[in-house]
């Protein structure tokens, strides 16, 4: 027997055949009904829902294939399964393109009608699971809007009201933080709240796109442009015409881009490689930056002009070691988030677990928190996670006892040596494997990091 009774209606011109097929599911624990031919069942269909319809191909006054084009949307989530004894195969596809998800042919055994309609409670489980899963997951993407952003924090709140004031305007908006502070997030609930939010949000990060490739990849090009332009291709501008433009890490731009970047911001008009005319666009742009475009300015690596161009507002998102008080309330978000991506059922952090967190600098903000919350969901034995699915750094108490974990010994020079590994292995990892990115970072240049990889055999995943 079923938890839970399952309807089902059966649909057959023959009482007999009607009779026996009711006798043999009721033994099963559905709560069945009949109906005579496809009118009759189109009356029962409009004022009750029915999990399963079982329903003939031929009858009189309206056939099984009619009835399910006359039923269209009335018919709803119910399943149904449509038999004949003048079975073909071009009738079966007839069947299920009208919209059955099985056809069996008559004579048929009752175990064949009970495995057919066991399988199609599996479907319709299964189905009903997806709905659901698919609904949390929207749920978590849609985290555009700031409602839908997760902090306790003053200074995070103070943030969102004054995104929100500038988001209805066409303002140019400069957001900077550093890396793992949700820069892209900031953006993305300006967009949502702007009178833009139907149109493109494209969001890009400068530094990402080979710089030969730069002008191609933001203007488009027409055909026969250069070799290889076999046809016309819009650019990121063009494709975010009416839209929103996300600039995300606007000071890798090279000079020469930034040039050509002033001048869509000041006559709002582009020209694709190749071209012999501007084309007008309706973009607005957001732009981000981990770095100090002050500093960038004054040691011209970035144009004064662009920067009060972009610098119209700024908002500046602080760092999560200014901010502990929204660490339990993303540990929660989290961990709800990977419950239904990984389908675990974790429930909560201890409280030392915890203590840990609150009391970690995260070099890498709310990015770096995400991936410990991750890591510890995976790990966990049970539904709690706890200092042993932390990261071990997050768990030594004093630096001493860190390095010991990975350097024994007293000699400088091999310390040196294995904290330049680690050092360089950890920049590595936050710049995704990026050797120019994290050249940057550790301050070295690119050839001698490109040397100490090899040294080091530091393999990049």
């Amino acid at each position: 027997m079923m938890e839970q009774n399952k309807t089902l209606l059966i649909v057959d011109d023959e009482e007999n055949m009607r009779h026996m097929l009711q006798a043999m599911v009721n033994r099963h624990g559905y709560s069945v009904e009949t109906a005579v031919d496809g009118q009759d069942a189109l009356n029962k269909i409009v004022r009750k829902h029915y999990d399963f319809i079982l329903c003939d191909i031929k009858m009189p006054r309206m056939d099984g294939i009619t009835f399910l084009q006359e039923a269209g949307d009335r018919i709803q989530t119910s399943t149904v399964i449509m038999m004949s004894a003048y079975g073909t195969i071009d009738m079966a596809m007839e069947a299920i393109k009208a919209g059955a998800y099985d056809f069996i042919s008559k004579p048929f055994k009752s175990d064949e009608v009970l495995l057919t309609l066991k399988k199609a409670e599996e479907r319709e489980s299964l189905r009903q699971e997806n709905r659901l899963l698919k609904e949390q997951i929207q749920e978590f993407k849609a985290s555009d809007g700031f409602d839908k952003m997760v902090a306790s924090s003053k200074s995070m709140h103070s943030l969102f009201t004054l995104a929100r004031k500038v988001a209805p305007y066409n303002t140019t908006v400069l957001i900077i933080g550093e890396s793992g502070t949700g820069k892209e997030l900031v953006a993305r609930g300006i967009y949502a709240s702007s009178p833009r939010n139907e149109q493109p949000f494209i969001a890009v990060n400068c530094g990402s796109i080979p710089e030969n490739l730069l002008e191609s990849e933001f203007f488009g090009y027409v055909k026969g442009a250069f070799t290889g332009a076999d046809k016309t291709r819009k650019g990121l501008l063009a494709e975010a015409n009416g839209g929103t433009l996300f600039l995300d890490e606007i000071g890798e731009l090279p000079l020469d881009m930034q040039v050509k970047l002033l001048r869509v911001l000041q006559e709002g008009e582009i020209k694709p490689v190749g071209a012999n005319k501007t084309e007008q666009i309706d973009v607005r742009i957001l732009a981000a930056t981990a770095r100090n475009l002050d500093d960038e300015v004054r040691q011209g690596r970035f144009r004064e002009d662009l920067f009060y161009r972009l610098n119209v507002l700024s908002i500046h998102i602080p760092p999560l070691r200014e901010r502990p008080e929204d660490i339990p309330l993303l540990c929660n978000h989290f961990i709800k988030k990977f419950n239904i991506t990984l389908g675990t059922s974790i429930t909560s952090i201890t409280a030392e677990a915890m203590e840990k967190l609150l009391t970690h600098t995260w070099p890498g903000n709310v990015r770096e928190l995400e991936n410990i919350i991750q890591r510890g969901i995976v790990l966990a034995e049970d539904q709690t996670i706890g200092l042993d699915q932390l990261p071990a750094h997050l768990v030594q108490t004093t630096p001493a006892e860190c390095f010991e974990q990975f350097f024994t010994g007293f000699s400088l020079k091999r310390a040196q040596k294995v904290m330049e590994e680690k050092i360089i292995a950890k920049a590595l990892q936050e710049t995704g494997g990026n050797r120019l990115q994290a050249s940057k970072l550790l301050e070295l240049s690119y050839p001698s990091l490109l040397s100490k990889i090899k040294d080091y055999k530091i393999v990049i995943e």
